[in-house]
């Protein structure tokens, strides 16, 4: 089962490396990591997408609350964030494929972002699953090159995690 984690950290070189540190001598597998400052530059926000039970996600929340630079931690259930990646994707293109490209970056509400003779980038923020068709529409093109980012999230409604 997948748990999303955000972490409020000090914001200083040493922190990621301390966290990750501790997934790996603990043994959990992180299926996704992003990290980003927030609106205060002290202060980033670690978003990380692990596997395990309830008991490995307790553990994980109890070790991360031993760490001094962690702020603070909260595991954030499914149906109560809002969860996004982006994708970019360059495809191969010819100018006879190029409207049919564009049709499909239309209907997935994706961005072009650059064009060349032979290529389009393209660029769509979303959860997996749109991601995951996303990526199925533009593979009979051929991707030549894509990346996606991690997992960044927060909760839904008025509550915040400082």
């Amino acid at each position: 089962m997948k748990h999303t984690i955000s972490i409020l950290v000090e914001n200083h070189a040493g922190v990621l490396s301390r966290i990750s540190g501790l997934f790996a001598r603990r043994g959990y597998n992180i299926h996704s990591l992003a990290v980003g400052v927030t609106e205060d530059e002290n202060v980033s926000r670690i978003t990380i997408v692990a596997e395990g039970n309830n008991y490995t996600l307790e553990q994980i929340e109890k070790q991360l609350n031993k760490l001094i630079d962690v702020i603070k931690v909260r595991s954030l259930a499914s149906g109560e964030l809002l969860a996004r990646e982006l994708v970019l994707a360059k495809v191969s293109c010819m100018p006879a494929q190029r409207n049919e490209l564009i049709s499909i970056a239309e209907i997935t509400k994706a961005k072009i972002s650059d064009v060349s003779v032979n290529t389009m980038t393209l660029e769509l923020s979303g959860n997996e699953n749109i991601l995951r068709t996303f990526e199925e529409l533009i593979r009979p093109f051929g991707i030549k090159e894509m990346v996606r980012t991690g997992t960044i999230a927060m909760q839904k409604g008025a509550t915040s995690l400082k």
